[in-house]
């Protein structure tokens, strides 16, 4: 969210009650008063509406308003609030009245803090893990400690002390978002000059002083201008009290202009109210549809406005304007003489050591991010190589399983190799024999029967294992018989 979505500080945070608490909020838009109020009337005690809950920039905000709203809804408390000065809530004092709350009030505040506990602890375990430390035990309770907004030892129940540091942090980020709001202007206005810088070194000579003459050409336009007003003096607001109110000027009273801009009849000028005064003053400096005029600026404008009446009328630092205090106000010679109002081309709002560190900054940023993309693009190119291996992986995996299933479907297994004591020969399987013996068995059933002598029959088993491979080996013969030698003769 931008400074300029922000400018929200509290508004209405307890409507009138807690007016005194904290800082209220700002509306986006500041919008002037058009209707014509020439006769005007006592404003009437009537109840108002609470208005809407507008979001203050701190990061508990949320938690922020539900313990107001609910602490709004207890009787004893809202009447509390009445009565009670900013001094006297700075000190906590109206934290202690946290105990004579209803028990229905008691009991949703615990369930309140209870969650935000909880939304704490995912947060600091979701930076861990963006962090890289998935391994590494996390200390909840040492890590609770940055969140001054509430008492971390106890994360179960909302006591007077949850109340009073709620009170104390919401009160002291408020203060500084002024400060914040000026540092992060800067940064805008170094950031514009930055890139104007930039742009003119991509340029040649000529057409570099074509756009510095251009720049220079707008800035002049945009000084020349109607005299501003000091803000909250009695020039200025005599112009809102004839163009916007329509009254005569020479009938300016502050008491009379105090209740008609007023315009929630809470008895006080907040800061929505104040910034509706000044838009006058900045539609003398700021048209949207000159090319000249930043709205961004134009807003920043408005805000130093409100901030310097604050400053000026606020005599008791509650960020709001009472009508006494008003009153008193415009009976200073600082009312009624004041200085000329410097607008922000009047002003130097960085100085040169100033663009200086941000240029560092910004270069030092730049290396950062160019390393980060170097390593980023190293780590892809790696990714990408692993990948490479693993698709190369998968096709010789889907290479073996295809040549697998061929040899399945075709059913044929790898001969496995067998040993038989002597001498080394492949196995043999019935289908690869079934044929030769199958025609042997026929011819031989053909044959008339012959009847072989030993020594012949011998010598017939012993052509058949040779014929099928089989080792010849020497069988026993009857008794009586033995092997002959080739070249020895039966004698009959």
């Amino acid at each position: 969210m931008s400074w300029t979505q922000r400018k929200m500080f509290w508004s209405r945070a307890l409507q009138s009650s807690w007016l005194l608490l904290m800082v209220h909020f700002l509306c986006s838009d500041a919008v002037p008063i058009s209707v014509d109020k020439t006769k005007v009337k006592e404003a009437e005690n009537q109840p108002s509406e609470p208005p809407p809950s507008v979001d203050t920039g701190l990061h508990y905000d949320r938690y922020l308003r539900e313990v107001i709203d609910f602490l709004e809804k207890d009787q004893h408390f809202r009447e509390k609030l009445h009565n009670t000065d900013m001094e006297d809530i700075k000190q906590g004092k109206l934290a202690k009245e946290l105990d004579f709350v209803s028990h229905h009030v008691r009991t949703k505040l615990d369930e309140l803090k209870r969650q935000e506990v909880s939304r704490l602890r995912t947060l600091i375990k979701a930076k861990q893990d963006i962090e890289g430390g998935n391994d590494i035990a996390v200390d909840h309770q040492a890590l609770l400690k940055q969140f001054e907004y509430l008492n971390h030892m106890n994360p179960h129940t909302f006591e007077v002390d949850d109340l009073d540091r709620l009170i104390k942090s919401a009160t002291k980020d408020l203060e500084n978002f002024d400060k914040d709001r000026h540092e992060e202007f800067k940064r805008y206005e170094m950031m514009k000059e930055h890139d104007r810088q930039e742009h003119l070194k991509t340029l040649d000579e000529e057409d570099r002083r074509k756009e510095e003459e251009h720049y220079n050409e707008l800035k002049k336009k945009h000084a020349d201008h109607p005299k501003v007003n000091h803000p909250g003096s009695q020039n200025q607001l005599k112009e809102v009290w004839e163009d916007a109110d329509g009254l005569d000027p020479e009938d300016f009273d502050p008491k009379t202009f105090f209740k008609l801009h007023d315009s929630n009849g809470d008895g006080y000028f907040d800061e929505q109210e104040l910034e509706a005064l000044f838009t006058k003053e900045l539609e003398k400096i700021y048209d949207p549809t000159n090319e000249e005029d930043d709205m961004v600026e134009m807003e920043e404008e408005r805000l130093r406005m409100r901030e310097h009446v604050m400053n000026e009328v606020d005599s008791n630092k509650d960020r709001l304007v009472s009508l006494d205090e008003f009153l008193v106000a415009t009976r200073k010679k600082e009312f009624l003489e004041p200085d000329s109002w410097e607008t922000l081309e009047q002003n130097q709002l960085y100085t040169d050591e100033e663009m200086r560190e941000f240029e560092e900054h910004l270069a030092q940023q730049e290396q950062d991010l160019n390393q980060k993309a170097y390593d980023l693009q190293k780590q892809r190119e790696e990714l990408e190589k692993q990948q490479e291996q693993l698709n190369a992986q998968k096709m010789e995996l889907q290479q073996a399983v295809e040549h697998m299933e061929r040899l399945k479907s075709q059913n044929v297994d790898a001969p496995p190799e067998v040993y038989v004591e002597g001498n080394h020969v492949p196995e043999l399987h019935p289908e690869d024999n079934q044929l030769p013996m199958d025609n042997e068995i026929q011819q031989q059933e053909h044959q008339p029967v012959h009847h072989d002598s030993p020594v012949e029959h011998h010598q017939q088993l012993s052509e058949n294992e040779a014929q099928y491979g089989l080792p010849q080996t020497h069988q026993d013969l009857p008794p009586g018989h033995q092997e002959l030698s080739p070249d020895q003769h039966i004698v009959p």
